[in-house]
């Protein structure tokens, strides 16, 4: 059995101004071994508050904190010198307000119509300084992003990426981790870890994160049938292993249908 350690926890801080909402998310967190809830607010002034003298590996917050907004909070706990991570659960966020949370150092974006079990997970990825951003978000960056120029500005684009780093971006784009990438292209880990830092300098960003930003800005080559593609493949950020999984069921399904009509 593996218990959990203090060093092992994941240290939360909500904050969101529905007091109901939050309680809630409180308690179904709470049951989780790994996390341990370090504070729940309704205003950035007492986030920040917490911040100061609470460890906290990971703030959850909605974008809309009534007469504040949730990035100027981003902005001003990191200039208070937090350097955790930030999980944004929001409501409907608009395409802009996405982009802008990204942009100050957001690691992922939740949606709350997603299931609870789906947020346990992207806690768990986003602590990993992995990025996980809602396909339906990306749609509305994208959207965004086609309205505002009338066509994407990829082929206004200098920068060429190779084969194996348009697999790696689709996998980032993805929320997979380096070693699910790895799996995926039939690549080691060590390898993708190379090329995402290849990326990395090509993008001219240091995190996961902006490079999402700047691919979805379509300043990274090519990216607009990359990102197409992983929404008409996904339904959820960890796409690549839910379809092995559909494909394997798909698989024993159709083997045992034929042994029965065989009989």
């Amino acid at each position: 059995m593996n218990e959990s350690t203090d060093e092992t926890r994941i240290r939360l801080l909500l904050l969101d101004e529905h007091g109901l909402f939050r309680a809630s998310l409180a308690r179904f967190l709470s049951s989780e071994r790994d996390f341990e809830i370090a504070g729940e607010c309704g205003t950035p002034a007492q986030a920040l508050e917490i911040l100061c003298g609470s460890a906290v590996d990971l703030v959850l917050l909605d974008l809309d904190l009534g007469s504040e907004h949730g990035n100027e909070f981003i902005s001003a706990a990191k200039q208070a010198g937090y350097e955790g991570q930030f999980l944004v659960v929001a409501g409907t966020p608009d395409g802009r307000t996405a982009a802008m949370a990204l942009k100050l150092g957001a690691t992922g974006i939740f949606l709350k119509s997603e299931p609870p079990e789906r947020l346990v997970q992207a806690i768990r990825v986003v602590f990993k300084r992995e990025v996980w951003v809602d396909p339906k978000v990306i749609q509305m960056l994208v959207d965004q992003l086609i309205d505002q120029y009338g066509q994407v500005r990829d082929h206004a684009s200098t920068t060429v990426l190779e084969e194996r780093e348009r697999k790696v971006l689709l996998g980032i784009l993805g929320g997979l981790t380096n070693k699910k990438i790895g799996e995926n292209v039939g690549l080691s880990e060590s390898s993708v870890k190379n090329i995402v830092q290849r990326l990395f300098g090509k993008a001219g960003v240091k995190k996961r994160s902006q490079l999402v930003r700047v691919a979805l800005e379509g300043s990274l080559g090519a990216t607009r049938n990359l990102i197409r593609r992983q929404l008409r493949e996904a339904q959820t950020p960890i796409t690549t292993e839910a379809k092995s999984k559909q494909r394997r069921q798909s698989t024993s399904t159709n083997h045992s249908s034929a042994r029965q009509s065989s009989v």
